[in-house]
């Protein structure tokens, strides 16, 4: 009978990503992943060069983008880009890595590598850690769904908005997919 090996958060947080490829832990079991496409890049930097600069203006937080959050005592995950409310981020070191902060909202880009159960369970660790939203946008598909905490099925949508979370801060996806 094999045995898995599994990694303490102290053994993750020595690890570095190996070239081209983007480490995660997931309840101990090490994730390894290929590096983004430069589409993959090109949408998240859309998408957090417009959050952040909200978020700056109203003084809401952090912005977060590809950097590890935990979000349970053997779970460090690396969302695309991730809102942090102000009251989440009060008296954090900002300059630790794994960050000990659950996110309020992630947006994930899918990939072509990332397969349907791995992103259903990355979603259902965000939502457990404390995510009022998780939204996966796949540019190949134009597509965007929403879940939410309190719902087991996601929603389609052509708009992001968060009006409870974040009110006034929208946008297309066509916007950021261009």
């Amino acid at each position: 009978m094999a045995s898995q090996t599994v990694l303490s958060l102290a053994e993750f947080a020595r690890m570095e990503d190996p070239p081209g490829k983007i480490l995660e832990l997931s309840a101990g079991e090490l994730i390894v992943s290929p590096s983004s496409s430069q589409m993959h890049n090109t949408v998240r930097d859309n998408i957090n060069a417009r959050l952040r600069a909200f978020v700056k203006e109203h003084d809401l937080g952090i912005v977060a983008c590809e950097a590890d959050l935990i979000l349970a005592p053997h779970t460090v995950r690396r969302p695309d880009v991730a809102w942090i409310g102000k009251d989440k981020i009060t008296g954090l070191d900002l300059d630790q890595s794994p960050l000990p902060a659950a996110p309020d909202v992630v947006i994930e880009i899918v990939s072509r590598h990332d397969r349907a159960p791995d992103l259903e369970l990355k979603t259902r660790q965000y939502l457990a850690a404390g995510a009022r939203a998780v939204w996966l946008l796949d540019p190949r598909a134009r597509t965007a769904r929403r879940y939410r905490p309190q719902s087991t099925e996601p929603e389609f949508r052509d708009r992001w908005e968060e009006p409870q979370l974040l009110p006034g801060f929208t946008f297309t996806l066509s916007e950021v997919l261009e």
